[in-house]
């Protein structure tokens, strides 16, 4: 299923990336756990437990916006992996507001 994950940094600073969505969703779960250990990121809850939202968001957040400005196999591979997981469309990462749609 072709879909759009727009990364938003601010409202100014918003990049789109089209995939296939083409990761099953158990590679693509590995995938993001994998990049969320990579990146060292840190658990949003107190209680320490990850959601896959958190991933997402934490995994844009802390790759930067620089990667997401310059998109590479990396940023393909974010987009395949998020959209394989939410099965959706279009999916908005906002970094800025802290948020997944």
């Amino acid at each position: 299923m072709p879909s759009i994950v727009t990364v938003v940094f601010d409202r100014h600073r918003e990049y789109e990336l089209f995939t296939h969505a083409t990761l099953p969703r158990e590679a693509a779960n590995r995938w993001l756990e994998e990049q969320w250990l990579a990146l060292e990121c840190e658990p949003t809850h107190p209680m320490g437990k990850v959601l896959t939202l958190d991933r997402i968001l934490g995994i844009a957040k802390y790759a930067g916006e620089k990667r997401f400005a310059q998109p590479d196999a990396w940023t393909q591979q974010y987009a395949d992996a998020v959209a394989s997981m939410l099965a959706r469309p279009a999916v908005r990462v906002d970094v800025a507001d802290n948020v997944v749609g």
